[in-house]
């Protein structure tokens, strides 16, 4: 059933709104998927000069540091996904999205996933294996994050076929 999968993980709602997900985790999350995202904006750089990707992970990054409001943050979100209407090429459109999803994790938490989802699209677009780009992913998280963001990875990947399953990585410090 469609509606099935569109439900949201409870363990990405947060406390002020009646989950389990405190602002610290919350701000972790948005810092991660915001560092997948970054990665990823050469490939959309290499086809646009459009500042809206940039632009949406500075807002992600200044979220985090509570220098601006999840409007804010929303605001930038639905630009980098303009962004990637308005440019040719799967890779740079699956980078922009990525960008758009980390800024919108100020909003909702579970939008951290969205620049791994996109990272994978935007590498293969790119004809790389998407491998080295997941494990990379993976070692950035945070102990405190590792386990809520690698059980939602594996319950979302486990029901695509072909796409594997993202495995457990030591943090490189």
């Amino acid at each position: 059933m469609v509606r099935d999968r569109m439900m949201r993980d409870r363990r990405f709602v947060t406390v002020h709104r009646g989950g389990p997900l405190d602002a610290s985790r919350h701000r972790l999350l948005a810092a991660w998927a915001a560092d997948c995202a970054e990665r990823l904006l050469p490939l959309f750089e290499a086809c646009s000069s459009d500042n809206r990707p940039r632009l949406a992970i500075q807002t992600a990054r200044a979220w985090v540091c509570g220098e601006v409001s999840v409007g804010e943050c929303q605001k930038a979100s639905v630009a980098a996904h303009a962004a990637a209407r308005d440019v040719a090429g799967e890779a740079a459109t699956a980078a922009a999205r990525a960008a758009g999803h980390a800024v919108a994790t100020a909003h909702m938490a579970d939008h951290s996933l969205g620049p791994v989802f996109y990272g994978r699209k935007a590498i293969e677009a790119a004809g790389h294996s998407p491998e080295a780009e997941q494990t990379w992913q993976i070692t950035q998280l945070p102990d405190e994050i590792q386990k809520l963001v690698l059980s939602a990875l594996h319950a979302r990947f486990s029901g695509r076929s072909g796409s594997g399953s993202p495995r457990k990585a030591r943090r490189k410090h």
